[in-house]
């Protein structure tokens, strides 16, 4: 460096100025600046700086201008209105009052750490930038070198800043988001702006579901992906319903995918349990990607996100209420919604042939019996269930089957079980009897119904007016509807009498037959019809004692079940 080349330095910079003494005394001077915050990039802006070629600040290099001229020590004690001063006033004046320009000075502070961190740069910048994503940005024009041009944005949304914080890498935008909170930003604005950076970070979430238009950025490795993930598990306020919950399903599958620490999956779990209600079942079926399980679904996860859901409720206070209060009250409807869910996905994971019984029955089990007003759900999953896994012994079908509440069937639902071969004896004879009893409960209200038709027609005398007639001739026609129903009812009251008596004189004969001695000779013809269906045909391979007691078992709950049919065919009279 000549001599010339050196004055312009030497009398902007101190630093300069002594590195240049201390070797003034060698042939050849020599000082390396690899030290110099931005490298060459800086020191070139400083040397035009210190020549006075007119160099421009801006945004993207006032914080480099700020971190050299520190580091060369460019005070006013050395020269006046040298560049630490000039870069500060640009940079307190200009940079941040403005949003984009605050956004952009942040983002160069990632190259030129510490030294941006020890002049507090990037805390002015956060700071500029949290006080701004709480104000409307109508209310502050676009600055252009401290001009401001008046434009202003169209629209204002509590979103209006996702987009350009997501251009931050993710430790300034976690100090962003942390400071945003410590100045009392709504949570769910916090979570919505979280939501963003991960859908734009993490392609496995938006793979899997069309989540609005958040640009891609797949960049990260695996290893970043999945930390990424942990830190914005960590960093979602607690709160239901600060994020959706297909976003947080998104969220756990995704974590599964890249193998996330058990923590961060065991709180992305108790998210979703808070507000299960809100889930989908497409949403709920999620992939099993463990090789120590042969299931399709995951559904030992889904079990533990709905013990969170029941903890969450009986913390509320809410204990177990009966049916009417499940039908009547509003604050429990989530309850409902859960167990209709859940019927769902049990009848979406039945035909799953690894799908062992323990892990279907505890399941549905989980759910509590108050939370299904109708059992319906259920009945149609343990039907699946057991259509895709008839080598089912029948101990195991019993035993599946308790799981109903034949009493919570409706008519369709007993009318469909009654028929259906895939289902135990003691759960057919059961659904029939329940049956009978909803007929007869319709039946009495066709009556009731009838019976105050009836005595409400009016007695008057005189002409009625052309209103008044069509509203009797239109009472009538329901009158007659009402009654042509009632007769259907008590014709199947009938075939279902008949049908009981000739289920009767079968089992009679059956026990007739075991009592010959010729234990095998039964066994080899075909077990008459029970209610209209065949016996299943293992029936035929038992030995002649549980025969026997199967016979007794079944007479006595016939005979019950004779009797309420005989009882209901006098009550019937009797309304009539």
């Amino acid at each position: 460096m000549s001599i010339l080349l050196q004055f312009p330095l030497l009398s902007k910079s101190a630093f300069l100025a002594r590195s240049i003494e201390k070797n003034s005394d060698q042939e050849e001077c020599v000082i390396k600046l690899n030290d110099i915050p931005g490298g060459a990039k800086s020191f070139e802006l400083v040397a035009r700086f210190c020549y006075g070629v007119k160099i421009e600040l801006s945004p993207a290099n006032v914080v480099y201008l700020r971190c050299a001229s520190e580091h060369l020590e460019m005070t006013e004690e050395v020269a006046e209105d040298n560049l630490i001063a000039q870069s500060e006033i640009f940079l307190n004046q200009v940079v941040l009052r403005n949003w984009k320009d605050s956004l952009i000075a942040l983002e160069t502070c990632d190259e030129l750490l510490p030294r941006a961190e020890d002049l507090q740069i990037v805390k002015r910048c956060i700071e500029s930038l949290a006080s701004k994503a709480t104000t409307d940005p109508n209310l502050f024009g676009v600055l252009w070198n401290g001009i401001s041009t008046g434009a202003r944005p169209r629209n204002f949304n509590a979103d209006w800043w996702y987009d350009d914080a997501s251009s931050l890498s993710f430790p300034m935008y976690k100090r962003l988001i942390s400071t945003m909170e410590s100045r009392g930003i709504r949570p769910e604005i916090i979570a919505g702006s979280l939501m963003y950076y991960a859908k734009k970070y993490l392609p496995g979430l938006n793979r899997r579901h069309s989540m609005g238009t958040v640009p891609l950025t797949a960049t990260l490795s695996e290893v970043e992906q999945k930390n990424l993930l942990e830190e914005i598990n960590m960093l979602l306020p607690v709160h239901k319903g600060i994020a959706p919950t297909k976003v947080l399903l998104g969220l756990l599958r995704t974590a599964m995918i890249l193998k996330a620490s058990p923590a961060c999956i065991s709180n992305l779990e108790k998210r979703i349990g808070m507000q299960l209600d809100q889930a989908t079942l497409e949403d709920l079926l999620l992939p099993n990607f463990s090789y120590t399980t042969e299931t399709l679904y995951n559904v030992e996860c889904v079990h533990r996100i709905l013990d969170h859901f029941l903890a969450m409720d009986q913390a509320n206070g809410s204990d177990s209420p009966c049916l009417d209060d499940v039908m009547a009250s509003p604050s429990l409807t989530p309850v409902t919604s859960v167990a209709k869910l859940i019927d769902g996905y049990l009848a979406e994971i039945a035909p799953d042939i690894n799908l062992k019984l323990p892990k279907f029955q505890a399941l549905a089990s989980a759910v509590p019996e108050y939370a299904r007003p109708l059992d319906d759900g259920l009945y149609r999953a343990i039907d699946i269930y057991l259509k895709a896994h008839s080598w089912l012994s029948e101990a195991e079908r019993e035993q599946l089957c308790r799981l109903l509440d034949c009493q919570k069937l409706s008519l369709e639902a007993c009318t469909h079980a009654a028929q259906n071969e895939r289902l135990p004896l003691r759960v057919v004879v059961q659904v029939l009897f329940f049956e009978q009893l909803q007929l007869r409960t319709s039946i009495a209200g066709c009556l009731l119904v009838s019976d105050n038709l009836e005595g409400s027609r009016p007695l008057r005398s005189g002409i009625a007016t052309s209103g008044e007639a069509g509203g009797w001739s239109t009472t009538v026609r329901e009158n007659q509807v009402l009654k042509v129903g009632m007769d259907n009812m008590r014709m199947r009251l009938a075939e279902l009498e008949k049908e009981c008596s000739n289920m009767r004189q079968e089992i009679e004969k059956l026990g007739g037959r075991s009592s010959k001695g010729g234990g095998g000779g039964w066994a080899s013809r075909v077990v008459p019809r029970r209610i209209g269906l065949k016996v299943r045909s293992q029936m035929c391979s038992a030995q002649e004692g549980s025969v026997s007691e199967q016979q007794k078992s079944m007479s006595a709950k016939l005979e019950k079940l004779q009797a309420k049919v005989t009882k209901q065919k006098k009550q019937l009279a009797a309304d009539a």
